[in-house]
């Protein structure tokens, strides 16, 4: 009888250990927020280049451009650590209950997470885009000079593309099954 007491209590006790998981959520969402503030400034500063000066140079263009898609870039980081926080709340702590208001099926979306798997698949597709933004952030102002750098160039093109219908397939197939 006292066996059983204690075990319960112990399993009571390591129930509430799943409490410091709240630790990363907190985290990783001030993070996000953090990238978003980073991302709308690079983007603002961008726009303000854009009002000031006439593109006397290709240069400067490109370097708008550039600084612009950096910007996207923190958004996508920001997006990641937003569904990183988000999954882990849902997978350890609890489930948030103003998403499931109205009917399940109308909140499916990328937030959306049922097991650990579909955290990494969430995780992942956001981190391939964002390596997908910041490849073409590079390749902005990327000058082509002799025959390597256009075989450079169309191979992160290629890379670029099979990233993008590597992910596109695997949607395809996780909602089919």
């Amino acid at each position: 009888m006292a066996a059983r007491w204690i075990e319960r209590r112990f399993e009571r006790l390591i129930w509430k250990f799943r409490l410091i998981s709240i630790v990363p959520v907190v985290l990783s969402l001030l993070g996000s927020v953090g990238c978003f503030v980073i991302g709308a400034i690079e983007v603002f500063n961008a726009f303000l280049v854009i009002m000031r000066l006439p593109f006397s140079t290709k240069s400067v263009a490109a370097k708008t451009i550039a600084q612009m898609v950096g910007g996207v870039d923190y958004f996508v980081i920001g997006i990641a650590l937003l569904i990183f926080g988000y999954g882990i709340y849902e997978l350890v702590i609890s489930d948030l209950d103003p998403r499931l208001e109205g009917g399940a099926e109308q909140h499916t979306n990328i937030l959306s997470v049922n097991s650990l798997q579909s955290l990494k698949n969430n995780l992942s597709n956001v981190i391939v885009v964002g390596l997908i933004v910041a490849a073409f952030k590079k390749t902005i102002g990327f000058e082509v000079n002799n025959a390597t750098d256009l075989l450079a160039l169309s191979g992160s093109v290629v890379m670029l593309a099979l990233s993008a219908w590597l992910i596109v397939r695997s949607h395809g197939t996780s909602h089919e099954s």
